[in-house]
């Protein structure tokens, strides 16, 4: 397996990474944009954009922001409420492996900014039958959540006219590179269907013995085109218009609104996706038993090109966590209602035959290892370390409920 000389990435991202002639990824040439960027010019376009969508009545909606209780939703609001001064109306998936933590982090987000917020929670019957055929078409359990977390807004956005959705971080170009930041890349419906849903349109869901109807899919259904071409609907990234930095973003949420931190099982990030039960824990160890890395090889990528890690550390930690094995996996199978040993047999029948093979005596095996590749380092130049410590912030209050999904709970505080 090829590796990135100065991150950590594989060849085989299913995002389809680059490599230039130094062994450099696409996502690292990318991330060095950053730094070079006018981004107070890139804010004056920003502004631009905000001020062309203002309602001239303070009581209409100017924009969507999609919302968890995670994920730099607080940044996102804090950043276009207050200081652009817009009138933002919040849509929120119910991603149904909801924490009582993200529960909690959402109504504060909702009450401390003084937001109007639409909820979208699917028949939980309908959540299953879909990631029942999820699981076996791509070995995925989180389709639905990247579905519906991408349809639900620009759903709301056709149905109430309101043309302007504001999204945060391009993972495409934040990770790999597909694009420069100066390209401005907008939401659409193609790379959603290719990357976000890993080219699993929910119509094909209709064509496989699943048991699924025309009216299961509505909730994660992208509008037509003509419907969207009809309002205007536009979805624009906040990582093209201000130097996107999610660890530095959240440490600024934690000190100005409290925002709540966990503890993440596999990965150093505390601050990102506390709000549900697997995305760091069982779907991120699928997503390493599909392609060999997880998301502490994201999140380090991510340190390493801010100068935070060095390669070699960032290899370390990926060697302490990548193997582990979450705890909740019980959680999600008494919840579908298969055994872990279906669950696994699924997922074997997704692993990239690039980094896995099958030995009779000992199992699945890695072909190669990250750690064969220390010695290929390239540093990022002039790259300053400055620390990469994740905060744990104390709980507002006890996670007594933390062991199982929280469908609905109090959806504001007092």
């Amino acid at each position: 397996m090829k590796y990135c000389r100065r991150c950590c990435y594989p060849a085989n991202h299913p995002l389809n990474i680059v490599f230039d002639d130094e062994g450099i990824c696409s996502g690292c040439r990318i991330h060095e944009e950053k730094d070079l960027i006018e981004w107070s010019e890139q804010g004056n376009k920003l502004s631009g954009i905000l001020n062309d969508y203002k309602c001239k009545t303070p009581e209409k909606w100017d924009c969507i922001i999609p919302v968890t209780g995670a994920s730099d939703s607080y940044f996102i609001v804090d950043t276009i409420k207050n200081k652009f001064k817009m009138n933002p109306l919040l849509v929120s998936y119910n991603k149904h492996y909801n924490t009582e933590l993200g529960i909690r982090n959402l109504a504060y987000l909702r009450t401390i900014f003084d937001c109007d917020i639409i909820t979208k929670t699917v028949d939980p019957k309908i959540v299953k039958k879909i990631t029942r055929a999820t699981l076996n078409e791509r070995g995925s359990i989180y389709w639905h959540i990247l579905a519906g977390s991408t349809a639900f807004p620009v759903q709301i956005a056709v149905k109430f006219k309101i043309p302007l959705i504001i999204w945060g971080v391009h993972q495409g170009c934040d990770q790999v590179g597909m694009f420069s930041h100066l390209d401005e890349v907008e939401m659409t419906g193609k790379y959603r269907r290719d990357h976000d849903l890993i080219g699993l349109d929910e119509e094909y869901l209709l064509d496989g013995n699943y048991g699924i109807e025309d009216g299961d899919i509505e909730a994660f259904t992208y509008p037509h085109a003509k419907e969207i071409e009809s309002v205007g609907v536009r979805g624009i990234y906040l990582s093209n218009y201000i130097r996107w930095d999610t660890k530095a973003q959240h440490e600024k949420m934690i000190d100005k609104y409290g925002y709540e931190s966990g503890i993440a099982q596999r990965t150093i990030d505390n601050y990102n996706y506390v709000d549900c039960h697997h995305y760091t824990g069982l779907h991120d160890y699928i997503k390493f038993l599909k392609f060999g890395y997880g998301k502490i090889t994201d999140n380090v990528n991510r340190e390493i090109r801010f100068g935070r890690l060095s390669r070699n550390e960032g290899i370390d930690l990926i060697k302490s966590y990548q193997f582990i094995i979450p705890k909740e996996i019980h959680l999600f199978c008494e919840w579908l209602g298969i055994t872990q040993s279906e669950l696994f047999e699924n997922i074997d029948q997704h692993r990239d035959s690039d980094i896995w093979t099958y030995n009779e005596n000992n199992g699945w095996e890695l072909l190669d290892s990250l750690d064969n590749h220390r010695n290929e380092t390239i540093p990022f130049r002039g790259a300053e370390k400055n620390g990469c410590t994740f905060l744990k912030t104390s709980n507002r209050s006890d996670l007594a409920s933390d062991k199982e999904y929280i469908l609905i709970a109090k959806g504001y505080i007092n």
